[in-house]
Parts: C-alpha cells; structure tokens; sequence
C-alpha cells in the first residue's frame, strides 16, 4: 500500500508539473493583454522570468527533468512545421531584386561576424563555445524557435541555453530602441533614401493591440486548425523514422531538418497554406519551450565567466548591422530596406512591423516579413552547420 501511495503521488505531480507546463503560456499570453507593462516585456521574456523563478525557488518535484526533457524533444519538432505552414514560397522568389541582395547580404554578414566573434571571444570557461556560435547563427537569420532547434540539434547545455538567450534579449531590446529611434538618421547620412510607391504610406503609425489569438477557438478556425495540427504530427513522426537507424547523438539533427524541410514543403498545399492561426499555433509551443528550458537553469551559473557570451552578443548584433550597412552602399540599397532586412533577421518577423511604424513606412513591412520567414526556413541548416564547422577549430 505504502509503495501504490508513493506511485500515485509521484504520478500526481507529474500531471500537475506537465499542466503547470501547459497552460502557464496561457495566463501569460493573459496577462499581457491585460496589463500594458507586461505586454511591452514580451510574452517571451515573461516566459523566461515565470520558468527561472519557479526553477530556483526549489517547488519542482524530484525527477522533474525527465518530464522537462520529454516536453522540450516534443515541442519544438511540432512547433516548427505549424511555423512554416503559413510561409509563402512563392513569394519569396518574387521579391524584388534589392530586397533579394539585401537579404543575402544580411545573411552573409551575420554569418561572418558569428564566425570572426567566435575566434575572438571564445573562452575555456565555456565549454563547446561553437554551439553558442550555432545557436546565434540561428537565431539572428531566424527566430527564437531557431535558437531553441539548435540547442535541441547540438545538445546544449541548459545553463549555456537559457544565458545565451538573456543576453540576446537584453542586447536585442536596446538593438530595437538604435532602430526605432537614430539608426534611419545615422544611416541616411550615406545610404540613399526609401522610395515610395504610394505618397500616403509616408504616414504610417502602428497601434496594434490586437490579440493575434482571438477566434482561435471558433469552429471554423478551431477544425482546420485540428487537421493543420494533425498534419504536423504527421511531420515529427516522418522526420523521426531515420532516427531509427542513427545513433542517438545525431538523432535530434536529423528530425529538426527533416521537419523543416517537409514544413517547408507542406506550405505549398493550398489548404495547408491558408489555416488560420498555425504560426500562433507554434508560438504558443515556443512559450511552452520557454517555461520548460528555463526552469532548468540554474540562476546562480550567471556570472563573470559567461561575459564572454554577452561580448560576442554585442558584436554580432552592431557588427552585423555596421557591415551590412557598409555593403549597402556599394549596392546602392536604401536605408529603409536594409533596416528592415537587419530587424527581420535579428530580431525576427514580429517585429517588423513595429520597426516600420516607427520608420513610417507602411511599404516595407511585407518586405520584412517575407525576408523574417525565409530567415526561419534557413536558421536550422545555416546554424547547425556553422557549428559544425566551428567544432573543428
């Protein structure tokens, strides 16, 4: 009787833990509606504070890391499809022939300077420093979800994870403020100005206060939502059947790119294609990501030695930016274009349109966007084989 207790019990916090785990992204996503100060951290970052407090403040069950791990290896292969499932790849060659150039060398720039940060900062302190070089890899031509495949792909250190991504979202938030307030002054001085189409875009503000999940749960949102959903299933399940014949250190690789790749695909099928709300679908799994990978972390492994990581961050985020605004020049791209082109690929879509109000420039956000989404497509193979590379050095 004794031991059936203990079972019981043990399997009652592992429910509530697995529910805390669930529908803690829900009160937050809540909570910023409700309240305009949290909204202005970002879903994300609260994400982040809820996982690191509840981690350190000693209320996780004994054995909590096997329900973690379980979370974090489900999650983020059925976050990526639902992510990819809305791009529009057609769309992407279509784009016009500078927005092309300066997608390419934005891409090119962020990949050179992860690579020349990695021989400048790199520190025996920090053990396997060219992870930390992949996941920045990713997540500066993609997004979050990137920075969270590759630290699945190349098995990072759950300390070395949750550092790297504060550092990124203090470094990004003051990125975003150069942005939105000097950085089309500073530019202009030598790159040439935006050309708009049409006169009136000129006076674009954005005040979007929208919940991007209203309606989800109608019907007729909800079913194809299900169907969507069910597909990316589908998707995990095909990327995980090599893993059969792979040895386990290789196994999470293969099924991130797998996944990518047959997300990618399953974007062409029209049906697929238009679902409503699959990317906030995803995200949603990237908040639950958030809350598990970060209460894994041990606050007090912040410290001096990982200082490094903070320095690298800097460099990669401005060096990048100087750079691709330098080649800009050559390539006669405008200021507006090439700020747009660095806020989709550092600081990913959904924030583009925030970077185009404060620009006043209705015209480029479609521009940002589409670039922010390529960006997503390509972070896992750009990252994971930067790392690679850098592993041999």
């Amino acid at each position: 009787m004794a031991i059936q207790s203990l079972l019981l019990m043990a399997a009652f916090y592992i429910v509530l833990l697995v529910l805390f785990y669930v529908f803690t992204p829900a009160l937050i996503l809540y909570l910023c509606r409700k309240f305009p100060w949290i909204n202005k951290l970002g879903a994300v970052v609260v994400a982040y504070i809820v996982g690191l407090v509840a981690g350190n403040i000693g209320i996780l069950p004994e054995g909590a890391d096997k329900v973690q791990n379980t979370i974090m290896s489900i999650t983020i292969p059925l976050a990526v499809p639902l992510l990819l499932f809305s791009s529009d790849i057609r769309t992407w060659f279509r784009l016009a022939g500078k927005t092309v150039i300066s997608l390419f060398l934005g891409t090119i720039m962020v990949v050179a300077t992860v690579i020349a940060g990695y021989f400048i900062f790199r520190t025996p302190a920090i053990n396997d420093f060219w992870k930390v070089s992949g996941m920045l890899v990713g997540v500066y031509t993609g997004g979050t979800p990137n920075l969270a495949s590759i630290a699945l792909m190349l098995n990072v250190d759950p300390n070395t994870y949750i550092i790297t991504h504060t550092y990124d979202l203090f470094v990004g938030s003051v990125y975003l403020l150069f942005l939105m307030t000097v950085a089309r002054s500073f530019f202009g001085l030598f790159l040439p100005p935006y050309r708009f189409l049409k006169p009136e875009d000129r006076n674009f503000s954005l005040s979007d206060g929208k919940n991007p999940y209203e309606g989800i749960f109608r019907r007729k949102v909800f079913v194809p939502l299900l169907r969507a959903f069910g597909v990316a299933v589908l998707i995990f399940l095909l990327g995980a059947l090599p893993t059969l014949f792979l040895k386990q250190e290789h196994q999470m690789v293969v099924i991130i790119l797998v996944i990518t790749t047959l997300g990618i695909l399953a974007s062409l099928v029209p049906w697929i294609n238009k679902t409503e709300k699959t990317f906030e679908a995803g995200m949603y799994l990237i908040l639950i990501f958030s809350v598990t990978v970060s209460s894994m972390a041990d606050i007090q492994k912040f410290s001096i030695q990982s200082a490094p990581i903070l320095y690298y961050i800097v460099f990669v985020i401005f060096g990048s930016l100087l750079f691709q605004a330098l080649i800009s020049y050559f390539f006669r791209i405008d200021t507006d274009t090439m700020l747009i082109t660095s806020t989709a690929l550092i600081c990913s879509p959904p924030f583009v349109p925030v970077v185009a109000g404060a620009l006043r420039n209705k015209e480029i956000i479609i521009t940002g966007i589409t670039i922010g989404i390529i960006g997503y497509a390509i972070g896992n193979y750009l990252g994971f084989f930067v790392a690679r590379f850098l592993s041999a050095y």
